[in-house]
Parts: C-alpha cells; structure tokens; sequence
C-alpha cells in the first residue's frame, strides 16, 4: 500500500507524489530547495512516464517506476503523516 500524506523530518515538508511522471536527471537539491512546493516551477523539470511517479519534499526526491520500500533507503527521512 501506498502512503499519500508523507511527510519529511528533515526539512518538514509534506511529500508531494506526481502520478505518471519522473524528475529529469538534471535536479539537484538548490531546484527542490528554491522550488518547492510550487508545481508550476517544478513541471520545468518533469518529464511523463506512465506508470511511474515523482516523489520530492524540499530536500529529496525519487522517481520510482515499480513497488519499491522507501524505508529502506537510509537517506530518506520521510514518514507517514498518519491518515
């Protein structure tokens, strides 16, 4: 199952998910930073992937093509925001 309110301990922000999309390979944590959490910024660095989804809070990001468990990448801080 998948967690809809995540949310970051190490910047507090809300985890914001975008369906069918990845983040270009050019991001980098200035873009987050300075953008976030304005979609209108971030489509800049969007690109379309059906099936895929874009993760990013101000400080991480990930694009994740297939289930993965985010609780096991140690560099991550994102937790449940509870439902």
């Amino acid at each position: 199952r998948t967690c809809d309110q995540l949310r970051c301990t190490a910047c507090d922000f809300r985890v914001s998910l975008f369906n069918d999309y990845v983040w270009d390979q050019s991001c980098d944590y200035l873009f987050f930073r300075n953008n976030m959490p304005e979609l209108s910024k971030l489509r800049a660095k969007m690109r379309k992937k059906k099936g895929a989804r874009a993760y990013a809070c101000q400080c991480s990001w990930r694009s994740i093509g297939e289930l993965t468990d985010l609780q096991t990448d140690q560099q991550l801080r994102w937790v449940c925001g509870k439902h």
